[in-house]
């Protein structure tokens, strides 16, 4: 199985999750008053367990145009809700129909929006094991929050997993204008113009869309909207400055990275950076295969569904935040072809 063909099967699979309860609504303010972009809230859907300060927590964040009701994302929940973690599935700034709790956008290095969600949750909630689990422009987030905390992050944060994390940008949006990637390109394309437009009809005339029908790709919307609007030179310079890998040497609590050598557009040449493949708190994981946020592999039993990376994140945060054997939590839920 290929990458293009594994990360469509698992976009396109149907799925159950059977062990995930309904979940609650909650939002939560991520700008304060008078901040130059005005107001932010975002919506994240919760499945807690009966007593949630006595629970492990797995804040979980999705990809670009996602949402809390992404494949991956429930698949997740389901996994860890079962083994017993309340689960917390944060929809970014506009996602899952949310453009009218901001007045801006959101971009791929925005660690203000799970930061202040994480220290509500140890704040209010009084939760005190966290882990911040994050896919593609998600796992790019968890792992650019733990290197901006360095050695100051919160105690109750025990770790961070990323899935495909696209800690290069420039490199991944250049593989994304490869040929052979012209689906994925036209999809996120696609779902970016319809959210400028919804966005709009929310926000009367704060974004001019003049520009929009001439866009074809991810590097021209980001030029055109997303840069201008956070303060970038353009989309390059966003690029740069919103890239993981930029402190992730930073990094100085537990992380785990997963990501496949056939990912059809993050290359794997940025892990081997030394800021990551020597960073002794990153347990780096690169398979040859699994695609883009799916690794699909054969169920080991009844109530497994294949998804080995959901299991991996649930295993590795296991043991974070309950200490469990770090030989056993580090290869539960590995295909044994696929451990590093």
């Amino acid at each position: 199985m290929n990458g293009h063909f594994m990360t469509i099967y698992a976009w396109g699979r149907p799925r159950r999750f059977p062990r995930l309860p309904e979940p609650s609504v909650r939002y939560f303010d991520v700008v304060s008053d008078g901040d130059e972009h005005g107001p932010a809230r975002v919506l994240a859907h919760c499945h807690w367990q009966p007593d949630p300060r006595s629970a492990p927590a797995l804040l979980c964040l999705h990809g670009l145009e996602g949402s809390s009701s992404a494949h991956y994302m429930r698949g997740l929940a389901d996994k860890a809700f079962a083994a017993g973690f309340s689960v917390v599935l944060l929809n970014q700034r506009n996602c899952g129909g949310t453009e009218h709790l901001s007045s801006g956008l959101y971009h791929s290095g925005l660690t203000n929006d799970p930061r202040r969600v994480l220290e509500e949750l140890i704040a209010l909630d009084g939760l005190s094991s966290i882990v911040v689990a994050g896919y593609s422009l998600g796992g790019n987030l968890a792992l650019k929050l733990a290197g901006e905390y360095s050695a100051a992050a919160p105690p109750e944060l025990r770790g961070v997993a990323a899935i495909s994390p696209v800690v290069e940008l420039e490199a991944c949006v250049r593989a994304l204008e490869r040929r052979e990637n012209v689906l994925y390109q036209w999809n996120f394309v696609r779902n970016l113009k319809a959210r400028m437009r919804r966005k709009v009809r929310c926000w009367p005339g704060r974004f001019d869309l003049s520009a929009l029908g001439g866009l074809r790709t991810v590097r021209a919307f980001d030029d055109a909207y997303t840069a201008p609007f956070w303060g970038f030179l353009n989309a390059s310079d966003y690029y740069q400055r919103a890239s993981a890998l930029r402190v992730a040497d930073r990094i100085r609590i537990p992380a785990l990275v997963i990501v496949a050598e056939d990912d059809p557009f993050v290359p794997t040449s940025p892990f081997h950076d030394s800021a990551l493949a020597r960073n002794p708190n990153v347990r780096l994981v690169v398979t040859p295969h699994g695609g883009h946020c799916a690794f699909v592999g054969d169920p080991s039993g009844s109530e497994d569904d294949g998804y080995w990376a959901e299991r991996a994140i649930v295993a590795f945060a296991s043991e974070v935040t309950r200490g469990r054997s770090s030989a056993a939590a580090q290869t539960q839920g590995l295909s044994p072809a696929l451990r590093v």
